[in-house]
């Protein structure tokens, strides 16, 4: 990114902070919780999965409530509720099955996170908007103004290449694990297991951005006090 980039806006760290911890509440204890309190009461262990999804639609809900509209994020988020659902409930009722049906379901965020490199900007732009600012207009306007600078597209493209095959691989490993585990450890590392390769993922995206970002100000820099190229007549 261009060193004469926008600061960005200050963020509201309680909002932030809260959002977090609803975030994993809803997506990470919820689940297991809910499988676990289900099981415990005779319920069937593919009905007690199906309902242990409830979790991240309550999450979807709260934050439409909260930011009263819906962005690219929220879209994304119901469509792959959405489609989990409908994966469901589609051929054997069986959980093993329904836990590799969860799997292919990621496995298609890595692919759409790929498949984006070709529209205008690619997913994870939408995603940095979210985690990167507050969500207030003028916080969006700051990150929508940063794709004006080509070092800022760059990193935008290669962190959806990164988080594309990150979840690819992922969901080869959870697949593999469905038929090496019991059902109710699976649960566990079903709903922790994707939040692990997110926070390694978050983790690699902000030091790359980082790096990224430093390289692009010291290649400005130096061109900044690069001797001007006598013109020749």
């Amino acid at each position: 990114m261009s060193t004469n980039a926008p600061q960005a806006p200050a963020r509201k760290g309680s909002a932030a902070g809260l959002g977090w911890l609803l975030s994993i509440g809803f997506n990470v204890v919820a689940p297991i919780v809910i499988y676990n309190q289900l099981h415990a009461h005779g319920v069937g262990d593919f009905t007690a999965l199906l309902l242990s999804g409830l979790g991240p639609v309550l999450d979807i809900a709260v934050y439409l409530a909260w930011h009263r509209r819906v962005d690219e994020f929220a879209i994304v988020s119901l469509v792959f509720v959405a489609l989990t659902a409908v994966v469901s409930l589609v051929g054997p009722h069986d959980a093993r099955l329904l836990l590799v049906k969860d799997s292919f379901v990621t496995g298609l965020f890595g692919v759409l996170c790929l498949v984006s490199l070709a529209a205008p900007r690619p997913l994870m732009f939408y995603f940095g908007r979210k985690f990167a600012t507050d969500g207030t207009a003028a916080a969006a306007a700051w990150w929508n103004g940063l794709w004006v600078h080509p070092g800022f597209r760059r990193i935008q493209r290669n962190l959806t290449i990164g988080w594309g095959v990150g979840y690819l691989a992922e969901a080869a490993l959870r697949i593999a694990l469905v038929y090496t585990l019991s059902t109710g450890a699976m649960v566990t590392v079903n709903n922790v297991l994707p939040y692990a390769v997110t926070g390694g993922l978050v983790l690699w995206t902000i030091t790359y951005a980082k790096r990224a970002q430093a390289r692009d100000a010291a290649a400005a820099a130096a061109r900044a006090a690069a001797p001007a190229e006598p013109q020749t007549v």
